[in-house]
């Protein structure tokens, strides 16, 4: 009987160079609660989690680098857990979820990565490109998941989202009246507009 469906599908993303396998950027997840296993005779019980990654887990990064240039395929199984990835110029990104998770699931969202670093990157996607952007792949990546849930995975949104500039009626704090006269006239202003809200209630 399988377990109770869970949120939280990646455990890890990583941009690797694709030349030396070394670390571009990596975020790792973890659910705060592992999901329970129901079972109709025996008490309520946690299910059997994998050991979290973390920042530590260089042999997952290395056997990745490795397998994944022998691999003719985008997906592989490594360590009870399936990797998805796709080579962009001189870039390996990667998406890490559990065993049992969807492998299409993942391939979206490596592939939504891929084409919203695309967008924003006007096709450039290499490795100086993301380190001179490196805000810019972090804002992505959290506009795609977050705590290990996908939130998003339509690249033309993501990088929407990530390159919206500030509207043109945004205040501008260097146009704002700070003096003393100033925050009166605001106080006043602020005064009649709900004055006249109240009125109109």
């Amino acid at each position: 009987m399988p377990g109770p469906l869970s949120l939280f599908s990646v455990n890890a993303v990583l941009v690797m160079s694709a030349d030396d396998g070394s670390r571009i950027f990596t975020k790792y997840y973890s659910a705060p609660i592992p999901p329970p296993v129901l079972s109709p005779t025996r008490p309520t019980t946690p299910a059997p989690t994998h050991t979290p990654l973390s920042r530590s887990s260089a042999p997952l990064k290395r056997a990745s680098s490795k397998k994944t240039n022998k691999s003719s395929s985008d997906v592989i199984l490594y360590d009870n857990r399936i990797v998805v990835f796709k080579m962009e110029s001189d870039v390996m990104l990667y998406v890490v979820g559990s065993a049992d998770e969807n492998e299409v699931l993942l391939y979206n969202v490596v592939l939504s990565l891929r084409d919203a670093l695309g967008i924003l990157f006007k096709g450039a996607t290499d490795k100086r490109t993301i380190v001179e952007n490196y805000d810019l792949v972090s804002l992505t990546i959290d506009e795609i998941i977050d705590d290990g849930i996908i939130l998003e995975t339509d690249p033309v949104m993501i990088a929407s989202r990530v390159s919206r500039a500030p509207a043109a009626d945004a205040p501008n704090m260097k146009n704002i009246d700070l003096s003393e006269q100033g925050l009166m006239n605001a106080w006043e202003f602020g005064k009649r507009r709900l004055a006249e809200g109240l009125r109109q209630m």
